[in-house]
């Protein structure tokens, strides 16, 4: 390594032991957002910055971190937040890495493991600190052998989604324990005004730098983005065809199936085993250290399929995955952005695949509109979907059925009971505060979903009629607010179906596909028949 290999780092003020950490893991260069925020950091000023995934976030806090650490090394240094487990588990590991000639000390608090054991970790006074809200706030609340009043940096990876409303109230328990003066950096791939204008975090106005890509394309040029159309009822079919119609080039490739739910998510993986098709699953009702093995497993190509809830969708860096599947498109676009982006890592190639009902339209339509980029279509059979419908939608209730619901169930209840009792507060009030609070955020959620058809279907009737609004778009005394909004999204997928010439031809197709589908039924309903028949034939001959 010569003057002219460190010179790119070395520019921004990143120290001769911390680049050569870099080379010894094949980093040659800063990236875009580590150009721009690496020397600011190092400066003194908080920092917001905004990158597609796989764009080098990490390293561009964890390098002015590690160098002002080398400089007065004591613990707790820097506290790093981050939503999910297995994004915690990730960024120590990077730490650890680049920070191994400092015999770098690193602690996570994310629940993972019993808690008296996660505080005589912090009573330790490791380095750095990288927790998961919720739990960490227990630890604040409840324990005093630890102190968050010497930190330095206070890092928020992913942090559109911490401000959300769920991590609201522990941020508030946290931030309340941290010194007032210390640096604040904010990342994530999709920064939202909430988290710029924050109440809960205000940020040094006067040494603040906020960084984000001029490129507006929310996804890498690298990324192939595909839609399969496909009946409601067919999605799992056309899941399944996707997935072998993929391996049948690339055998085994790494591939990712983000769905909507934890009951959805352990649903598929089962069917998907069930009919020969080898998986992990990952979601929130899992044990640590069978999300841990999950993706152990996966990383590891014991199993090159992984079926996942958006606990996957964030930060996750897994070079290998080659194919992105969303079962289900999520709700908000920026989450579409998180999920298609665990592949097509830092300048490698990869494809991204929507299952599309005629239901999805007006969400696609949303998602394409932020990511400046339109989806084009991923081919699949439809005779040779038909052929294993009825295999596949048997298999699905047999797994259905051997789930056991009331577990689920329970083990959400039992985490928030084991919460508030850890907080000191009675878990009937809390709960029937909660009930309250979710029946008014459903109520506000379906009142602001209405007015946005509305608002749609309002311009797509004056773009008809030459300005004249013809919407009458309002439940009626007989109707209620959910079958309103139901029918409403039905005429706007509809009429956005009409206007668009990759999905004119859709509702034919999907009624082509239904009347195939039963035939298909009907034909193996009669020769399972002539069979039954044929062996109580045979037992009567006997």
């Amino acid at each position: 390594m010569n003057e002219n290999d460190e010179k790119p780092f070395a520019e921004l003020g990143v120290k001769q032991w911390l680049i050569k950490q870099l080379f010894s893991l094949g980093i040659r260069s800063p990236t875009p957002i580590q150009k721009g925020c690496i020397s600011k950091i190092l400066e003194g000023h908080d920092c917001i910055g905004a990158a597609k995934t796989g764009s080098g976030k990490t390293f561009a806090f964890a390098l002015p971190i590690l160098q002002n650490l080398a400089e007065d090394p004591y613990g707790i240094f820097a506290l790093v937040l981050t939503p999910t487990h297995e994004l915690a588990y990730q960024i120590a590991d990077q730490f650890q890495i680049l920070g191994q000639p400092l015999k770098l000390r690193v602690c996570i608090v994310t629940g993972g493991s019993d808690q008296l054991e996660e505080s005589l970790k912090l009573s330790k006074r490791p380095h750095i600190v990288v927790a998961m809200p919720g739990r960490l706030a227990d630890h604040v609340s409840g324990c005093d052998t630890f102190s968050l009043k010497k930190i330095k940096y206070l890092v928020l990876d992913e942090a559109d989604r911490l401000f959300s409303e769920s991590f609201e109230g522990d941020l508030e328990t946290i931030f309340a324990a941290l010194p007032t003066n210390r640096q604040n950096l904010l990342f994530s791939a999709t920064i939202t005004d909430d988290v710029k204008e924050s109440k809960l975090l205000p940020l040094n106005k006067e040494k603040l730098i906020t960084w984000s890509e001029s490129d507006p394309q929310l996804t890498v040029s690298t990324l192939d983005q595909r839609y399969v159309v496909c009946p409601a009822y067919a999605r799992d079919v056309y899941l399944v065809q996707t997935l072998r119609k993929y391996r049948e080039t690339k055998p085994s490739s790494h591939i990712i199936v983000f769905t909507d739910t934890k009951k959805e998510c352990q649903v598929l993986s089962m069917m998907l085993n069930a009919i020969g098709m080898d998986n992990v699953c990952l979601h929130g009702f899992m044990r640590q250290k069978e999300r841990l093995s999950a993706l152990t497993q996966f990383r590891s190509n014991l199993k090159c399929t992984l079926i996942a809830t958006n606990v996957a969708a964030r930060g996750l860096d897994i070079p290998s995955v080659d194919l992105v599947v969303n079962h289900k498109l999520p709700l908000e676009p920026k989450e579409y952005i998180h999920r298609v982006g665990r592949t097509a890592r830092a300048g490698r190639s990869g494809m991204a695949v929507s299952l599309i009902t005629p239901y999805d339209i007006l969400r696609l339509g949303e998602i394409e509109d932020q990511i400046k980029t339109k989806l084009s279509e991923y081919k699949i059979d439809d005779d040779e979907a038909v052929k294993v419908f009825t295999t596949v939608s048997v298999t699905r209730r047999e797994q259905e059925a051997q789930l056991d619901n009331e577990e689920f169930e329970q083990r959400k209840r039992n985490y928030k009971i084991k919460r508030w009792i850890m907080a000191g507060v009675d878990p009937d009030a809390m709960e029937a505060g909660f009930e309250e609070m979710r029946r008014k955020r459903i109520k506000a959620a379906k009142k602001a979903k209405l007015a946005k058809i509305k608002d749609i279907q309002a311009q797509i009737k004056a773009a008809e009629t030459g300005g004249q609004d013809t919407n009458r778009l309002q439940p009626s005394e007989s109707e209620d607010i959910d079958a309103t909004i139901k029918n409403g999204l039905k005429k706007v997928n509809k009429s956005l179906m009409k206007k668009d010439e990759r999905f004119k031809d859709v509702i034919g197709k999907v009624s082509k596909i239904k009347r195939k589908a039963e035939n298909m039924k009907l034909k193996q309903n009669s020769i399972e028949e002539k069979g039954s028949n044929t062996k109580k034939k045979k037992v009567i001959t006997k």
